[in-house]
């Protein structure tokens, strides 16, 4: 078993939406990147809604200002776990980020977008309080284990929640 710690989160005070994963995989671990692996498509995506040719390609600042600039915030719901692997499936062991300290800091987030179901399930186990104070949004998984999505559905499903 691997011992996995998040990272800390892409914000701003002008972050409206946090959009959040569950644990970076092991080429992200490695990268020390959100959504590093090539075949997620997480960055392909953000890049077609706001209109930035070729992001997922980019260097990852040019991601993360990207996001910033549409006031997006990226962060996990998972700041630590052990797994063996890549997939949620695998994850064990978790302890969850401090989302209540980091909503109170930024105050202007209203709404929460997961990126998959253990995103989700972690979320409504960890802080089921959340659901009443924002908009929650479950939103189908980036990850390229998610093959039934189609990077044209998922950038329909992702644009109805993150074009304000």
């Amino acid at each position: 078993m691997n011992e996995c710690i998040s990272f800390n989160p892409i914000i701003n005070q002008d972050s409206k939406i946090l959009i959040l994963g569950s644990m970076p995989g092991i080429k992200s671990l490695e990268a020390q990147e959100y959504y590093a692996h090539p075949q997620n498509r997480f960055w392909k995506i953000i890049g077609i809604l706001f209109n930035v040719k070729d992001l997922d390609t980019q260097d990852y600042t040019n991601k993360t200002k990207t996001l910033l600039k549409n006031n997006i915030a990226l962060w996990d719901t998972i700041k630590f776990c052990t797994r063996e692997g890549s997939l949620d499936s695998a994850i064990e062991n978790e302890k969850p980020n401090d989302l209540d300290s980091l909503l109170n800091h930024y105050p202007n987030i209203k709404t929460i977008c997961l990126n998959g179901n253990k995103a989700y399930i972690s979320l409504k186990k960890y802080f089921p309080k959340l659901f009443e104070k924002c908009s929650i949004i479950k939103l189908p998984s980036t990850s390229p284990a998610n093959a039934k999505w189609t990077i044209e559905k998922l950038t329909a499903e992702w644009e109805k929640y993150l074009k304000l």
